[in-house]
């Protein structure tokens, strides 16, 4: 009560209140100024009268991506990738962390495949090497892709075999003697306590996916397989103008307002997403992160 009262006490809450005020809003008013913008007339924008209030009111620019069919082919492509690549990103780190969480003793080869992980956050092969394994394999305009080659995440290894390393033993002692393997284990045992870690991991693959741009223009060709993110950032560097002053004659539309409702659309589906994982993103971070 004393250190609550006293001036240094009140002052770091005061400061600690403010920056935090501060941070959520530089990271809040941007997407707010950009919502501000999709939905405000294409005069308005134009004239740089929009803010954080859209001004005359109206959804033209939302009526133009949904009947662009780059923009919807270009989200399905995403959605497939972001399922493909969540599913798949937890599966193999599962089957990945859980022996490797287990005592030299129990695995011998341990040490050699921990090593072979380490090396591989230190070490990277580089842009050149890592598409030409990519075009030897064949996967150059297809899903697998943008999905097979960032699908075991050697942090998110990491941090579940740290989160298994801290599980009671007698869980799996009292298991083995009742006649259980070790697949029933992971499965019945291990998976459901470690759902808090999971959803760490997944709210992290999905994130990555969703944001991904970079590897959609290096490995695909046409751009009828480009992910969401690439194609608004071909559109950001090359937009299509002539499409949109076509349009704009029958919707109040400008490429500002469409960059804008493009690029609010992009980001919704995280905004979904994320409330529903953060409950258990700090839980499955402090968990996960100390070994114990």
């Amino acid at each position: 009560m004393i250190e609550s009262r006293s001036l240094s006490r009140r002052l770091f809450i005061v400061a600690n209140y403010s920056f935090m005020t501060a941070l959520g809003l530089a990271c809040i008013l941007p997407f707010v100024h950009i919502w501000s913008m999709s939905v405000s007339s294409a005069g308005a924008v134009s004239a740089g009268y929009v803010t954080f209030w859209p001004i005359q009111f109206n959804i033209d620019a939302y009526r133009f991506i949904l009947k662009e069919p780059a923009f919807i082919r270009a989200f399905s492509v995403s959605l497939e990738r972001l399922l493909l690549g969540t599913l798949l990103g937890l599966t193999l780190t599962l089957f990945t962390a859980y022996p490797l969480s287990k005592e030299s003793l129990a695995f011998r080869s341990r040490p050699a495949y921990v090593w072979y992980f380490i090396v591989t956050m230190l070490i990277g092969g580089g842009m050149v090497p890592t598409y030409m394994t990519i075009r030897n394999y064949g996967l150059l305009d297809s899903i697998w892709a943008l999905v097979l080659p960032g699908a075991v995440a050697v942090f998110h290894v990491v941090l579940l075999l740290n989160f298994f390393r801290g599980l009671p033993k007698p869980l799996e002692e009292s298991a083995f003697i009742d006649g259980a393997g070790h697949l029933t284990i992971l499965l019945r045992i291990y998976l459901p306590l470690s759902m808090p870690a999971m959803a760490t991991i997944a709210l992290f693959t999905m994130v990555g996916h969703w944001n991904a741009w970079f590897d959609g223009l290096l490995y695909m060709n046409k751009t009828v397989h480009y992910p969401l993110q690439t194609y608004l950032q071909s559109l950001i560097v090359q937009p299509n103008i002539l499409q949109i002053t076509n349009l704009s004659a029958f919707l109040d539309v400008t490429e500002r307002t469409v960059k804008a409702a493009q690029i609010f659309v992009g980001t919704l589906p995280i905004l979904i997403v994320y409330p529903f994982l953060q409950r258990f993103f700090m839980k499955g971070i402090v968990l996960g992160s100390v070994k114990g």
